[in-house]
């Protein structure tokens, strides 16, 4: 039964993760009407398994937009976590003190040397890196392992607490006047006489531009408007520890410690689809990897693991895109979100509101899977 059928809001944004939740908490703030819908929990959602990192270091190989895109996400995430924070008295935890990739042996670091070297050059600019031998590594931080032969120090990354995040963008969405419907299915899309109608929950939505950052789900959607998102899942499974005694200053790819004390392991990579479950196999190997790098955990008890999908196009980087045949319709695809949530709510909030596309963006476009 269709309960709404006027268009009583600016934008309708389809999709309540990190990605969704940005976008329309930067709507919002900019004075537009704006309406979220949002599946619930039972969708794959991507944000519970995500590791935290605010992290630019190494991204954009294969495309140098990426890395200029990451690495001014990376500059501008300090000052969304105040604003966030001053709105919502939420401390997100953001530790923005640098980050380390940490090498086992001398030719994962060449090739990771060679890696930072073609991206420092290729983007013409600042893009800081040190190159940490052991010594100087340990110095760092004491509890690395034997095992472990050099890293490479970024002092533009850090962390930040994932939920605590999600959670200060509901609530400032929220306390800036946007309306939330949380578990419904977005069901049908038209686009009439210059109004987009939505189908969701038995409800008819109506509005002037949708957005569309769903996740996985974009892939049926995006064709409604017509876009097209060839969005795969790939499996990343997450093991967490006790808490401990502050041992870890600086996050890298594999272990980080929150500010409550908590280890979180993780860095595993599998295409099994839609499975977000976890293996014995798996998480043994995530443990073996951090107690290689930091054996002071090889004694410290895994509270709990489990596994979450992340949203992957066929090269790895994003998908923004505007629709031509439908007018108003905007496509957000990505599987950094955390990293990129500052831009989300800002650089893309204003190029959907002014029709200015940045110029770190343009490749972005599904365009370039026909070649």
């Amino acid at each position: 039964m269709t309960l709404k059928t006027v268009r009583d809001i600016d934008t309708l944004v389809v999709g309540g993760g990190v990605v969704g939740m940005a976008i329309a908490y930067g709507l919002v703030t900019s004075g537009e009407r704006v309406r979220l819908l949002d599946e619930g929990d039972d969708a794959f959602r991507a944000a519970r398994g995500n590791f935290g990192l605010v992290w630019a270091s190494g991204k954009g190989l294969g495309n140098i937009d990426y890395a200029r895109w990451s690495r001014a996400a990376a500059q501008c995430w300090p000052v969304f976590a105040q604003e966030l924070a001053a709105l919502t008295g939420i401390d997100l935890q953001l530790s923005q003190i640098g980050g380390l990739t940490m090498c086992l042996d001398e030719q994962d670091l060449a090739r990771r040397v060679s890696d930072h070297e073609l991206l420092r050059d290729a983007i013409g600019g600042h893009y800081p890196y040190e190159v940490l031998d052991s010594r100087t590594l340990r110095e760092m931080e004491p509890f690395v392992g034997s095992e472990v032969i050099g890293a490479i120090f970024t002092p533009l990354d850090g962390h930040v607490s994932p939920l605590r995040l999600l959670l200060s963008l509901v609530q400032g969405f929220k306390l800036r006047g946007g309306e939330m419907t949380a578990g419904v299915h977005c069901e049908r899309i038209e686009h009439r006489r210059g109004a987009f109608h939505v189908w969701a929950g038995g409800t008819e939505h109506v509005a002037g531009r949708v957005v569309l950052a769903a996740g996985l789900g974009n892939r049926g959607l995006a064709p409604m408007v017509g876009l097209r998102a060839p969005v795969m899942p790939n499996r990343g499974q997450i093991v967490v520890t006790e808490r401990v005694q502050s041992f870890l200053r600086h996050p890298s790819l594999i272990v980080r410690q929150t500010a409550d004390g908590v280890v979180q392991i993780g860095d595993s990579h599998e295409d099994v689809g839609l499975n977000d479950g976890t293996t014995v196999k798996q998480v043994a190997h995530i443990a073996r990897q951090a107690i290689r790098h930091f054996p002071i955990l090889a004694n410290v008890n895994a509270v709990r693991a489990w596994g979450a999908l992340r949203v992957m196009t066929p090269d790895g980087f994003p998908i923004y895109q505007a629709s031509s045949d439908c007018p108003g319709a905007f496509l957000v695809t990505c599987h950094s979100g955390i990293t990129l949530a500052s831009m989300h709510a800002g650089s893309l909030v204003n190029w959907m509101r002014s029709g200015v596309e940045p110029s770190d963006i343009k490749t972005f476009k599904s365009e370039r899977f026909d070649v």
